[in-house]
């Protein structure tokens, strides 16, 4: 709560937080939008693969011409991990493998890192964790992104005495959303394709927010950071508001739908029929958790907290998040007080590649919100079991074998670099369960 005492004491010492941004995409714009108004805080410099792109997307959340005559623009993300004048790497390029190559470059070069990039973070977090404690950096998840809130939620429960029973996040969710393709997104958007293109919005990346990846993938974040399990049968996406979370998130063995206690799950702000569920939290995210003792239980309804019918479970819940609005509290926690913002600290959770129709042998998968495969939220050990192919490797690879629709990828069914840089950071991560 005097992090901004920090700043200014830091700057009072004649220093400011400077900041390496690779990546000048939403999430980086959005970081970008608030930093001339933090006193303390710079960015000193920006990787992007396009320098007039950056350049632009500075002009378009205000920056003066002479904030942006002041800062550095380049092109490769990893030359910015090992510049002086950049104290934290923001990594928020959302392609893993490169998130993966920064990320070993920023700790090699003794900076801390915020891993906006979740998908690399659950191909190979555990990983890269353990590189960056051992080299002294801090390797953080970017708060802002459910991912952080929910693990800060899981911190506070825990540290006040109360068992974590459900975390998670919402979402709009409908069981057809697995099999849509870019094609046909921007209908469940309620956008036009015209209307999506003037604000430059782009339909893959869209289309796994809705096909159900981006939440394997954040759920599986939070159960990595958080000790938590994955369901083996993968997320069910009950509708629920947020009064009905305490009652429908708890045990099965006290009338509640979850297989066990401490896990992850993601409500849908839509009933199975397309109705939408009353008092939704789909921009939000929650923790359920059960009172120790009666006193505790007590205390819930007098002071007016919302319970399941026995009164011992109960929930906060968060209604929004604003992503990289709120980014600049990583990056000061990482700088003055050299800490994270949430990190992976195991490999409990996995993002697999579901496919989405009938795929053909020599067909090419295209990844994340693509025409092929979906990201299915997974227990780390059931993936390793399978064999299967997680999320974040499935850009670019060719099928060896044709799969049923519904069935996951393996990794015997693609043809694979094992010697690969990625490759090698994620059998690095598997050995670690």
């Amino acid at each position: 709560m005097n992090l901004m005492s920090l700043l200014a004491a830091h700057k009072e010492s004649g220093k400011t937080v400077r900041a390496g941004v690779i990546g000048a995409g939403k999430f980086g714009s959005m970081f970008l939008s608030q930093v001339p108004t933090i006193d303390g805080l710079e960015v000193s410099v920006i990787a992007d693969l396009s320098i007039e792109r950056a350049k632009t997307a500075c002009r378009n959340v205000g920056w003066s011409e002479a904030l942006i005559e002041a800062t550095d623009y380049i092109e490769d993300g990893s030359a910015l991990c090992s510049r002086d004048d950049v104290d934290v790497v923001i990594e928020a390029t959302g392609i893993p493998a490169a998130g993966i190559h920064h990320c070993l470059a920023a700790i090699d070069n003794g900076k801390h890192i915020i891993m906006v990039n979740v998908e690399a973070d659950v191909l190979a977090g555990a990983a890269l964790a353990k590189r960056a404690k051992a080299a002294g950096v801090v390797y953080s998840m970017a708060y802002g992104d459910q991912p952080s809130l929910v693990s800060e939620m899981v911190d506070w429960a825990r540290a006040t005495g109360f068992k974590v029973i459900t975390v998670g996040k919402g979402t709009k969710y409908l069981p057809i959303y697995h099999d849509v393709t870019p094609d046909d997104v921007w209908t469940y958007y309620g956008l036009s394709p015209e209307e999506a293109k003037a604000a430059n919005m782009n339909p893959q990346m869209f289309n796994s927010f809705l096909d159900g990846t981006k939440s394997a993938i954040e759920m599986s974040a939070i159960a990595n950071a958080c000790d938590l399990a994955v369901p083996d049968s993968g997320l069910m996406f009950p509708p629920c508001g947020v009064d009905d979370l305490a009652q429908l998130l708890r045990p099965k063995s006290v009338g509640g739908i979850t297989e066990q206690t401490g896990t992850v799950e993601v409500v849908s702000s839509l009933e199975r029929d397309g109705r939408p569920v009353f008092r939704d939290l789909r921009w939000g995210v929650y923790a359920v958790f059960e009172a120790p003792n009666d006193y505790a239980a007590a205390c819930f309804k007098q002071y007016g907290l919302k319970t399941d019918d026995s009164g011992r479970y109960s929930a906060m819940y968060k209604p929004y998040h604003l992503i990289g609005l709120e980014l600049s509290f990583s990056v000061l926690n990482a700088a003055l007080r050299n800490e994270a913002t949430g990190y992976t600290k195991a490999f409990r959770g996995d993002a697999v590649s579901i496919a989405k129709k009938d795929l053909n042998a020599g067909e090419m998968l295209d990844g994340e919100g693509g025409y092929t495969v979906w990201g299915k939220a997974m227990s780390a050990p059931r993936s390793l079991e399978l064999g299967a192919l997680p999320i974040g490797l499935a850009h670019h690879v060719k099928l060896k074998n044709s799969i049923k629709h519904g069935e996951p990828v393996t990794f015997a069914d693609i043809e694979i670099d094992e010697t690969s840089e990625v490759m090698r950071l994620r059998r690095e991560a598997e050995s670690l369960i």
